[in-house]
């Protein structure tokens, strides 16, 4: 039975470099599961940028835009996952759907979070999800927006119920939200 560490926060609050920490105090296989696709050359270097400070440390990457379950499924054998971003995650789902001509919807999110849920409570190791919380800003202009920041609020809420532990990193001090003994 896998524990499940959902860290959140705002951004460049020091939320994935906090996971990371933690992970890399475990003992085992690591494997860190990114979801950031390469849209231009500033993402390029951010990504870039968070490989450079994993080398060396004992971490395989994973590159997974859109199939996060089958992802977590397909790792059995490493015992320490860290999954950077939920938010991501949910924006190429978004985006994906909406290319194809298909609706998004929050009760869709929450099924698909659901299912990352289940797979990584069956998960053999520990599993760090890390993700934004970006409903503490205005109400965003435009429609499309407010569904991204809506889903977004759903795959928290529903991923934050099954964790075990829930960390809010703010300025780089970890605040901790849940934790199941």
């Amino acid at each position: 039975m896998a524990k499940l560490i959902l860290t959140t926060g705002g951004c460049r609050s020091g939320k994935s470099m906090y996971a990371q920490n933690i992970a890399e105090g475990l003992q085992g296989r690591k494997l860190y599961i990114a979801t950031s696709p390469v849209i231009d050359p500033e993402m390029d270097e951010r990504i870039e940028r968070h490989k450079r400070q994993r080398r060396g440390r004992g971490w395989q990457t994973l590159e997974e835009e859109l199939n996060l379950e089958t992802a977590v499924a397909d790792t059995f054998e490493n015992n320490i996952l860290l999954i950077d971003c939920l938010t991501l995650w949910v924006n190429n789902v978004l985006f994906s759907r909406t290319t194809q001509g298909r609706e998004t919807t929050e009760e869709y999110m929450e099924k698909r979070t659901g299912s990352l849920a289940e797979m990584c409570k069956r998960h053999p190791g520990t599993i760090f999800v890390v993700t934004n919380e970006v409903g503490s800003g205005i109400v965003p202009e435009s429609a499309a927006t407010r569904l991204y920041r809506d889903l977004v609020g759903r795959c928290n809420q529903s991923l934050a119920a099954a964790a075990n532990e829930v960390i809010f990193v703010s300025c780089g001090i970890p605040l901790t939200l849940k934790k199941e003994h």
